[in-house]
Formats: C-alpha cells, structure tokens, sequence
C-alpha cells in the first residue's frame, strides 16, 4: 500500500513528450562515466526538452560534412571512394539533416521563434552534439498532467489579514470534504485565535496539518500548493522549495496581485479543472543565488547560525576553512544595496569571471523575468515576459548618467563582490527576506536556477500577462485621444 504521505508527481504536457502524454513518467539520463556530464535535474529537463520533436539521438548525429571533418583520417574526400555502406549511411544522415531544417521551418510561429539552421553556406556547419545546442521548450505548448491523482495540497493564506478567514475555511472545507485531500497549512495559521473561536470549522481544523517554516520539510510531500492572498504569497511559496517546486494556483485576493491570476468566486470550478489535470503551465525561472562569507573577519557575535531572518545554517559553516556558505533559489530578484549608510555602494560586477563594470550608486538589482515588474521596474528597467530566458542586471540609482539596466543571457555566472576602495558595506537581500551584511572578503554568485517555478495560468501565458500588465500596473493607460470632426473646404480657408 502506498504511504499517505507520498507525493504525485507531475509533468509537462508536450508533444515533443510521448511518455507524458500516456501518463508514464520519463526517466533521467544517467551520468556518463568518464564524460563530465552530470544528470540534468528535473526542472532543466522541462526547460531543454526539444521543442521541434526532435529526439535525442537525431540531435546526436551530425552531417555528413561534419562526419567528414571529424574522422578525416578514415573517411575518403571522394564520395565515388566510400564503400556502399558508408555511402548509404551518409545519404540517410543528410536527409535526416534536411528533415530537421523542414521542421524548424514549419514551427516558425512558436514563441521563441523558429529553431535556428545550423548550416551557413556551402561548407560551415555548427558541431552538432548536446552540449552546443541549446534546446527549450515550446512555452504553448506545456500543460499539467499528473502521473498520480494529487493527494498533499498546501494552502498558504497572507497572514494578519481576517479578509481572508471566510475564503480560507471555505476553500479548506472544500478540499477536504468534497476532494478527500490532505491539507498542509503554516502552524500559525492553525493556531489563529479568530479560526480558533469558530465552533463550526473547529472540525475541519483538526483534519489540516500544519508545519513550521523552517523545521518541516515539505519537499517530496506536497503535490499542489494554493495561495490565497497577493504576490507576497507565491514568493513565500516558492522560497518554502529550495529544490523541485509543485504546481501553484494562486488566488488574487491581495493589494497588488501581479502573479496571482485566479478569482477566488470560481474556486471550485478552477480546482477541479486544476486536480483532473486541465491547466495551461508557465515555468517561472529563479535565481540560484550563493553567498560564501569569510568567517574571520565577521563580527563576534555574528556567527551565522538559524535565526528567524534565514541566515547561514551551521551545517554549512566549513571549520577548516573558515568559510560560511548559504545557497538560496529566488523567485523575483536579489538587491545588493548600501544599507544604512550614507555613502555611495561601490560593487564589482563579473560575469564568467570576467569583471564588466563597477557599480557606483545606492546598489544593484539582478532579477529574473518575473521579477522584471517588481522592484527592477520601479528602478527603470524593461518588463520582461517570464518565459524570455534571461537574467536583468539593473543599477539602483548609479551616479552615472549612462549605466542603464541590461539583459544577459540565462546561462551567465554573476559574481558580486565589494570594490576594495569601497567606503562602506554592503547589504544583500533575497525576494526582500533573510536581509544581512556582506563585507570585503565575501562573494555572491548568481546563475539561473534548474528549479522554476511551475505556476498555473488562468487563461495562457501570454494573455495571463498582458492582463496582469493592465489591470495591476495600468500599462499604457491614458485617455484616448478625440477624432477630427468632419471638416469642409470651406473651414480651411478660413484658418
């Protein structure tokens, strides 16, 4: 029998995916001895799966004209001199290569645009093996299956809000008497002296489970997670998942609620469409964010253990070489700043290893996609649809007047560290928690997480967003302008 804690597991939806449409689970890939390739996480494999239906073992062939340039040694120059079987081999290897290009051609209208030709002219060609190609999913294309019917559900509710009891209790009851599923909530919620008091939920409140943040580990348990409230909520969510992130329904029933597409008026409607497997999939990327402190020069009595802000764990703490490392995935944006100071920040900026620039200014934002409309917007920079694979770099007002915010590409490393003529510390926060102070012999490195944040759209992705761009932000909101009466000639000469 199978535990009742045991997590469903989810995947994508595609038609470049057989075995997801036949609700069978796809198996990773080993690691290869003696290669150095590491087995790709489950998140990278929702990302890098080919978009045009191409396999994996079409991707690993080459060309004929790559053939030949690789084993020049053995292959002859002169098509006339290959033997019948290697000539038959080549002209089946070129024709795949043409079908290849055909498909590429005939996906034109995908988001990300076509899949690139990678021949140019009549000889050049690009080595085709896994490591130089770069493959990602066609975003329309994803949506939630489950390989099990969904069982854990985890409900996060914005807390000191009373607003939100009534919807709560109601969604809670839901799950639980109607559904049959479990329901995870914050322990705090549990114990809230209003929920308490209501007589009538005080049977469905012995059925939930609560967990402390912190202390219980969710992964591998929960199998869907519901939030109620504004964006604050999904951002608490993902930051809950340090590694694998289940699917996310998220409820507006906050201030702002960019990121939260749902009306809770429908909740039944969309739960259920949501449990039987009917929901459209947008991978929100993160940020994989290190920070590595040099504990002999940190102030005595900051050694770094568990606090409540989230500072380095003592299991990351090295003795030997007196370093302190903490590794945190967020989900909109990380802000190096210079805190209470009142001197300008001056921060190193490196890019694969490379310094690129110097920030002279109040800080840096390095964001994601999606947290291009949060605190990157407000400091100047573009918006960004979430499925663009970048990473933003925006100055938090630098004393130049031509730093302006850029994009790199997502698989850039960052590196952040404090100039060494710097004034001042700095201080460096993660989707505006677990603030702390960062000095000269620290570093921060930032690349783009394996584990995004698989959140489930309303409508699609690119409608759930221009929507959102409207309501929330009222982009491009003025009053229209007013057409010209109908004139005669007669009026023109008379101006």
């Amino acid at each position: 029998m199978e535990e009742r804690g045991a997590a469903r597991s989810c995947v994508i939806d595609s038609p470049d995916n057989p075995a997801a449409l036949n609700g069978e689970e796809t198996p990773a890939a080993p690691n290869e001895p003696g290669t150095g390739h590491r087995k790709p996480c489950p998140g990278e494999e929702m990302w890098d799966r080919a978009r045009c239906g191409r396999s994996s073992k079409k991707r690993e062939e080459v060309s004929p004209r790559t053939a030949e340039k690789l084993d020049s040694s053995t292959v002859p120059k002169k098509r006339d001199q290959l033997s019948p079987k290697r000539q038959e081999q080549a002209e089946k290897c070129q024709r795949k290569s043409k079908t290849h290009r055909k498909v590429g051609q005939r996906h034109a209208h995908f988001l990300h645009g076509p899949s690139p030709d990678t021949h140019f002219g009549p000889k050049a060609s690009i080595l085709q093996n896994s490591t130089s190609i770069v493959q990602i999913q066609d975003p329309t294309s994803q949506r939630l299956i489950w390989a099990k019917p969904p069982t854990n559900v985890l409900v996060i509710k914005k807390v000191k809000d009373d607003a939100l009891l009534e919807p709560f209790k109601e969604l809670c009851t839901f799950l639980i008497e109607e559904k049959h599923l479990v329901v995870f909530v914050e322990k705090k919620v549990v114990d809230d002296t209003a929920l308490a008091k209501d007589t009538d939920f005080e049977r469905i409140r012995q059925q939930l489970s609560p967990f402390r943040e912190g202390y219980d580990e969710l992964s591998g348990y929960i199998d869907l997670i519901i939030c109620l409230g504004g964006d604050g909520t999904l951002l608490y969510a993902s930051s809950l998942f340090q590694t694998s992130v289940p699917p996310v329904m998220a409820f507006h029933l906050g201030s702002l609620g960019f990121l939260t597409p749902f009306k809770f008026e429908s909740y039944r409607t969309e739960v259920t469409k949501v449990i039987e497997g009917d929901a459209r999939i947008i991978l929100r990327s993160r940020l994989k964010v290190k920070v590595v402190k040099d504990l002999k020069t940190a102030e005595p009595e900051r050694n770094y253990q568990v606090e409540d802000n989230g500072l380095v764990p003592q299991s990351h703490i090295n003795n030997e070489t007196q370093k302190a490392f903490m590794q945190i995935h967020v989900l909109n944006e990380l802000v190096v700043d210079r805190g209470p100071s009142s001197y300008l920040s001056n921060v190193d900026l490196y890019l694969d290893g490379r310094l690129i620039t110097s920030v002279q200014g109040d800080g840096v934002i390095v964001s994601t996609p999606t947290g291009s409309t949060a605190y990157a917007a407000a400091a100047g920079a573009s918006m960004m649809h979430p499925n663009v694979p970048a990473i933003m770099i925006t100055p938090i007002c630098p004393h130049s007047l031509s730093f302006r915010p850029i994009v790199v590409p997502a698989g850039m490393e960052l590196k952040i560290m404090l100039s060494p003529d710097t004034r001042n510390m700095a201080w460096v926060s993660f989707d505006g928690r677990s603030r702390q102070e960062i000095r000269h012999t620290d570093s921060i490195t930032v690349t783009t997480s394996c584990y995004p944040v698989p959140s489930i759209c309303c409508h699609d992705l690119v409608y759930d967003w221009f929507d959102s761009l409207a309501e929330c932000l009222h982009w491009n909101v003025r009053k229209k302008q007013s057409r010209f009466e109908e004139i005669t000639d007669s009026s023109d000469t008379e101006c």
